[in-house]
């Protein structure tokens, strides 16, 4: 049979079991659908940017609601099936819901996430009752009672979604041994038409408002709901999520112990849309980050480890050293009498052949105010060569990754877990 016919067919009978109130039937008739379309035909081409303001039509949103479990197009075996949770609402039908054995609660919270659990969940921002957010919680399966973990924050790229973004990752695989719990804020496309976060709209760059305060607020829900680690709370992202990542970080030093930034921007690089067609282009302009926050607590700001291929044509190199530069500077200027740095050089290669040049920089003993942390890695730095915008070291289940490259994944996991913040203080 012809499959565009075939495919009519299904996504009727499924329509009419919707329709009839048979969900789980309906639900299992679209699987089927979708199963036979990814084998007949493969997952969708990746596009070809994620930080660029939306140049095509986005592809649909996932379903929210209650729902069995699913697998995306794009998820690799080494991702869970994510269950829909929505807290709102009141639980399907017993005869709605898969078989589960029973698992001990990763928290004393009645709603907590089951530990080795991977969950989308509906989260309703204070004040908005009728514009629900979602999100996407990874749990380890070393989850228990009162044992506070490690949280991993995880900005998708645009393009992207927090399935496809764990899975091109890799993040909860790493995640799992290390004990820590990994969250993925979903960016709904009537925020922005290509799901990217708008760290170029001066809305949503400041601590307190926009889309930091949305994000920090799916953040303080997790922490409620597990036993988190307040000083093992963490940071990081890919291109547009990537320059969130670092909003985050100078907006939020009292609560993020260090930031991890791929193929991104620095915070504050652009205000306007044409701005950040600028600053992907060849950086940001002198002066464009300048940034006086008289909210943000008087910290220094968290360490923060950047992965940039030189070859990016989507977001300029250059933008990796800017990164660099701005936590550098500062630090020189933090209260008290600043903190000086050394830089080490390092050349390497990683197991698929990729070349790199990754520069890490210390803490110098010339103030007394840094004796403490003289020696303390404040900044890495990591130029893969001849690499484009994509997740290094990632996995090809995902979109915007480069397996050839290194292991991003597991030296952002690295320098985290190196990173408490009481160390800062």
């Amino acid at each position: 049979m012809d499959w565009n016919l075939n495919l009519k067919r299904l996504m009727g009978e499924a329509t009419q079991l919707v329709r009839s109130g048979q969900l789980a039937d309906a639900t299992r008739a679209i699987q089927q659908t979708l199963g036979e379309a990814v084998a007949r035909h493969g997952p969708p081409p990746a596009p070809a940017s994620t930080s660029a303001p939306p140049l095509h039509a986005p592809e649909p949103e996932p379903t929210a609601g209650n729902a069995p479990r699913w697998r995306s197009a794009h998820t690799a075996q080494e991702v869970e099936d994510a269950v829909v949770i929505d807290r709102s609402t009141h639980a399907p039908p017993a005869e709605a819901q898969p078989p589960a054995t029973p698992r001990p609660a990763s928290s004393h919270h009645p709603l907590a996430e089951s530990p080795d659990s991977f969950s989308r969940v509906a989260f309703t921002p204070p004040g908005a009752r009728h514009n629900p957010h979602h999100y996407h919680l990874y749990v380890p399966p070393g989850a228990t009672a009162g044992t506070p973990m490690s949280l991993v924050l995880m900005l998708h790229g645009c393009t992207q979604n927090p399935v496809d973004f764990a899975t091109g990752t890799g993040m909860n695989d790493a995640a799992a041994p290390a004990n820590a719990l990994v969250l993925y804020p979903e960016q709904p496309h009537s925020a922005n038409p290509n799901g990217c976060w708008n760290w170029f709209r001066p809305g949503d760059q400041h601590r307190g408002g926009g889309e930091p305060a949305l994000i920090v607020a799916m953040l303080r829900d997790v922490m409620a709901r597990h036993p988190v680690d307040a000083q093992r709370v963490y940071v990081a992202g890919l291109s547009a999520g990537g320059a969130m990542a670092a909003l985050l970080g100078r907006e939020y030093p009292d609560l993020f112990a260090a930031v991890g930034v791929h193929s991104g921007l620095q915070a504050g690089a652009a205000h306007n849309v044409m701005g950040a067609l600028s600053a992907m282009k060849n950086g940001a302009k002198p002066g464009a980050a300048t940034h006086h926050a008289a909210d943000a607590p008087a910290l220094p700001p968290p360490p923060v480890i950047v992965f940039h291929g030189d070859a990016d044509t989507t977001v300029h190199a250059h933008n990796g050293e800017q990164l660099i530069e701005a936590t550098l500077s500062a630090l020189a200027t933090a209260p008290g009498d600043g903190q000086t740095t050394v830089e080490t050089v390092h050349q390497g290669q990683s197991r698929g052949g990729q070349s790199y040049t990754r520069k890490v920089y210390t803490v110098a003993g010339s103030a007394p105010s840094a004796s403490a942390l003289t020696g303390t890695v404040v900044a890495e730095h990591w130029v893969l060569h001849g690499a484009g915008h994509a997740w290094a070291g990632g996995h090809a289940g995902g979109s915007h990754t480069d397996p050839c490259g290194v292991d991003a994944t597991q030296e952002m996991l690295r320098f985290f877990l190196e990173h408490p913040r009481a160390a800062r203080h």
